[in-house]
This record gives structure tokens, C-alpha cells and sequence, in this order.
């Protein structure tokens, strides 16, 4: 059996996924912010997430 391929090596893995459902409204508050910020929508949501933290 061939042994699994290894992806780019990274600092920071990021193993876990979460799937969510979002409003209209949440949505475009996402992209406006990645889209002024140049950023894809995932790293925005971690931002998010980050920012919970430092409340």
C-alpha cells in the first residue's frame, strides 16, 4: 500500500474543519471584510474567532 502524501509542512496545522450555515447579512459583513482587507474568507473567519478571544 502506497504510503500517504505529505502536504506543505507548516507552524501552525490546522486539522479540524467546522461547516456552517450563515445569513445573507452575515455573509456580505464576511466578504466586505475580506474583500478590504485581501483576504480569503477562512483566514477571516479565524480572524473572527481571534478577535472573540481578545474581548
Amino acid at each position: 500500500m502506497p504510503k500517504k502524501k505529505m502536504g506543505r509542512p507548516t507552524d501552525e496545522p490546522k486539522p479540524y474543519r467546522l461547516d456552517v450555515r450563515v445569513s445573507k447579512e452575515h455573509l456580505e459583513v464576511l466578504d466586505e471584510y475580506c474583500k478590504k482587507n485581501n483576504i480569503k474568507r477562512p483566514q477571516g473567519i479565524r480572524e473572527g474567532i481571534m478577535s472573540l478571544k481578545n474581548k
